[in-house]
């Protein structure tokens, strides 16, 4: 969503490279380059005069570090101005001290209100909870029994007494009275949240905003979640400060964040309103929704990533166990890593998402948004595909898939001979690329690591002795042991066996001299050099 404006703060930045400092050109020439880049996100006017002024005034005074160059200060700068117009700090539920904790959706319709109180109903499941679905949207036609589907979907019971208005046609429930008895049904049930849907409005419509109010006076929820689709641009801080103004809430929930769209609404919504961003819906899937964090956003905005949200999902996602074998495996303490291995750990990547969208947490990968974007996902199938036409011999021992098997497995699996080659190629590379960097020695190719061959670094074991030099060994500085020493050795020459060759066992002998005293035919001495 924020692309557009992550490539115009990138180019901004680059332009200050090289700078020894920062001069009042400099600064005027970037806060004009980073003005244009939120008004074309659609960023909300006043909010963008506030930003773009705060910079400038931060980037002429002395706060900024010395150890920083020019380009480092700015993006510092900007990163920390980004999290303050998003909320400054994450904001998490309030829970109520007694009862079940009552949460009120409110929004436009078309928003996502319905998905998204599925998708917080399993957000709070996963954190302990036990929460429970209110349909009170009797407005429009079948979002009741949406509601219901998704509370099957996620495992969540869905309190729904009035059918609502199914077949388009006007049904005269009452959604107060629906609100009002869900919380005797919660207690009931032992339910400690209830999630109220409330039904959208095309507009600034009062009889509806009205019927948002009685059903909050109803139930007098702990919190009241205002839900904005972050594509709609300016227009969602309009609607917010009207739906601020008619009903209150306490929260703002940003949907379909993973559009296209320049995703003005979330640098402009708490800064215009002071309600802070408590959640955000990133995808289509029940488990794309999590806390909203400013500074990982502001991060991502930046290319600096987010790798604490990509480790928090990998925590979630992974089996632990699994992981701590694969581990074993390739230090040496398990066993051999295999092909099974090898797709078990495949398989859990997979649960984290769209592979774009996990490298599009990693810092710096703005600059390949196209290849993520063209990334074809179902290549992680076909290699799947290859894996599971092995037989399970094969895939505990890749050594033994010959030419005639490997034409097998690309018949079974529908791919071609070039592609199980490249399979079995790239895998025998990683593997031994993994093993080294299990047992601690390092990554391949970088010299000076320990424990890699031929990189210079420091050997570890037993050293190999070195020759003693000279008639013997070291004497003694004591005068005593020393001539302890001397008789020891002479009489141990002793008793040596007499050399063969004709010089005494033990002493040096001057060959040079020995082959001068020799009677050699006159030119065979040029064989002694």
């Amino acid at each position: 969503m924020f692309a557009t404006l992550s490539d115009r703060l990138a180019d901004t930045f680059k332009n200050l490279r090289g700078k020894g400092r920062l001069s009042e050109a400099d600064i005027d020439a970037t806060a004009r380059e980073i003005r244009i880049a939120l008004l074309e996100a659609d960023v909300a006017l006043p909010v963008v005069k506030e930003f773009v002024g705060a910079v400038k005034e931060r980037a002429r005074s002395e706060e900024v570090s010395q150890a920083l160059n020019p380009a480092q200060q700015i993006v510092k700068i900007v990163n920390e101005e980004l999290v303050a117009i998003l909320g400054g700090e994450t904001r998490r539920l309030r829970y109520a001290k007694t009862g079940p904790t009552v949460i009120m959706l409110a929004g436009l319709q078309g928003a996502g209100k319905t998905t998204l109180a599925a998708k917080l109903a399993l957000w709070l499941k996963e954190q302990g909870k036990t929460p429970m679905l209110v349909a009170c949207d009797l407005q429009r036609p079948n979002a009741v029994k949406q509601l219901q589907v998704n509370g099957e979907r996620v495992g969540v019971p869905v309190f729904a007494p009035e059918p609502g208005n199914a077949q388009g046609v006007e049904h005269g429930g009452d959604p107060v009275g629906v609100a009002r008895a869900s919380l005797e049904e919660a207690k009931r049930k032992l339910h400690d949240v209830v999630i109220v849907d409330t039904a959208g409005r095309l507009g600034v419509d009062a009889e509806l905003m009205q019927q948002a109010s009685d059903i909050r006076d109803a139930v007098r929820p702990d919190e009241v979640l205002f839900v904005v689709d972050a594509m709609i641009g300016q227009d969602a801080v309009s609607t917010a400060q009207a739906f601020l103004d008619g009903v209150g809430y306490d929260g703002v929930v940003l949907t379909k964040l993973d559009g296209d769209a320049r995703g003005g609404a979330a640098l402009s919504i708490a800064s215009i309103t002071g309600k802070p961003v408590m959640f955000a819906s990133n995808g289509e899937k029940m488990t794309d929704f999590d806390l909203f964090h400013p500074d990982r956003m502001a991060s991502r905005i930046l290319d600096m990533g987010d790798v604490m949200t990509l480790i928090e999902q990998a925590e979630k996602a992974f089996d632990q166990e699994q992981a701590m074998k694969a581990a074993a495996k390739l230090s040496g303490q398990g066993g051999e890593f295999t092909l099974d291995d090898f797709l078990e750990q495949m398989q859990q990547v997979r649960k984290l998402g769209s592979m774009s969208k996990i490298m599009g947490m990693l810092p710096g990968m703005g600059q390949f948004r196209e290849q993520l974007e063209n990334f074809d996902e179902r290549e992680i199938d076909r290699i799947q595909a290859i894996i599971q036409s092995m037989t399970p011999a094969e895939r505990a021992n890749p050594k033994i898939i010959d030419g005639s098997r490997r034409a097998r497995i690309a018949k079974g699996s529908g791919r071609q001979v070039s592609d199980v080659n490249n399979l079995v190629d790239r895998f025998f590379e990683a593997r031994k690329m993994m093993m080294q960097m299990a047992r601690g020695g390092g990554i391949p190719g970088m010299p000076g690591m320990p424990g890699m061959p031929g990189m210079g670094g420091p050997k570890r074991g037993k050293t190999k002795p070195q020759p003693k030099k000279g008639k013997g060994a070291k004497r003694s500085g004591n005068p005593a042991k020393a001539a302890q020493q001397a008789a020891a050795e002479k009489e141990k020459a002793a008793a040596a066996p007499a050399n063969p060759f004709g010089s005494p066992a033990g002493e040096d002998v001057d060959y040079e001299a020995a082959a001068a005293a020799l009677d050699l035919p006159k030119d065979f001495s040029k064989f002694l050099k």
